[in-house]
């Protein structure tokens, strides 16, 4: 069993709750996991200390955090020489719509191009709505763009819309399928 490391970069804090679910799910099965929030420059850790990485990100105004971005061009090389998965936490994916789907595709390759990383899987899962968290003018832009999309528009609470159990198989899978754990260990 190798040590897998979670790197990822959050805005309101929900991409950080997706990388903790990641990791539970991951020592329940017996494996050695660090879960790490991408800092302003491409230091460690380093892909190389790792058998799995999986980078996690939220998109915000079309792109991923900056830190994520430098991180991960910085080491662009090492983490094609290992399994790695990237998560996209994106509230868009709510709309369920092609136009929608195409736009998240062409987000996340833009993503791989500018890095020069193409991970071995990738997964997108809805993020949250934590309108306690917006400032004013944020919680007033985010209103209108759900309310477009026929979404929850009650502001005195948040919403949170990832499916744990999807993202739970997806790991089980890519743990699985990339040999960082054991099948007997995942199916406990």
């Amino acid at each position: 069993m190798s040590r897998i490391l979670i790197l990822y970069g959050t805005s309101e804090g929900h991409t950080a709750k997706v990388a903790a679910r990641m990791a539970e799910t991951l020592r329940a099965a017996g494996a050695d996991v660090d879960v790490v929030k991408a800092r302003g420059s491409g230091a460690g850790p380093y892909p190389e200390d790792y058998g799995a990485v999986i980078v996690a990100a939220s998109v915000h105004a079309g792109t991923y955090q900056r830190p994520v971005r430098r991180w991960v061009r910085a080491h662009a090389a090492a983490l094609d020489d290992r399994p790695t998965a990237f998560v996209s936490v994106c509230l868009a994916v709510l709309e369920k719509s092609p136009k929608v789907d195409q736009h998240l595709r062409e987000i996340m390759q833009g993503f791989y191009k500018m890095t020069g990383w193409f991970p071995t899987e990738s997964k997108v899962v809805a993020g949250a709505l934590p309108y306690s968290k917006y400032g004013w003018l944020k919680r007033r832009l985010m209103l209108r763009i759900v309310a477009k999309a026929h979404g929850d528009t009650d502001t005195s609470r948040d919403y949170e819309y990832t499916d744990w159990k999807d993202l739970a198989e997806f790991v089980h899978r890519f743990a699985i399928e990339k040999h960082v754990v054991g099948h007997d260990a995942m199916a406990g």
